[in-house]
């Protein structure tokens, strides 16, 4: 059985970081796709980073030169620093996997997540 388990979220203030990682198991292979995601309640889920498997990443607008995605490929393990943060970015963090042949930028190429990890910056 797949799982996905993030870790890291937490409570920090303004200007602040964050690390938070992704554990994958009952997957022997690598995946080809992995990301970030979030979601605020009562709106949509919404991409944060993604990396593939050959080191091709993409990051949504607001948070670029301020989050870097990472992945340990052998260890099926994913992360996300988050620096510079934001009110703005306290929502709930998502973790997602896939290794279909769609293209990883999009939220319905993937079709394993986790449980996420709460992010909470305040002022």
């Amino acid at each position: 059985q797949v799982q996905l388990v993030e870790s890291g979220g937490g409570s920090v203030q303004a200007g602040g970081s964050l690390r938070l990682s992704c554990t994958s198991s009952g997957y022997r292979y690598s995946w080809r796709c992995m990301g970030w995601f979030r979601q605020a309640p009562g709106k949509e889920r919404q991409r944060v980073a993604v990396r593939e498997s050959d080191g091709g990443r993409a990051y949504q607008d607001s948070v670029k030169g301020r989050f870097t995605i990472s992945r340990d490929n052998a260890e099926n393990t994913l992360y996300l620093q988050m620096n510079s943060l934001k009110p703005e970015d306290t929502t709930m963090y998502y973790c997602a996997a896939d290794s279909r042949d769609l293209a990883c930028s999009y939220l319905y190429s993937f079709g394993y997540w986790g449980q996420g990890t709460q992010v909470i910056v305040s002022l």
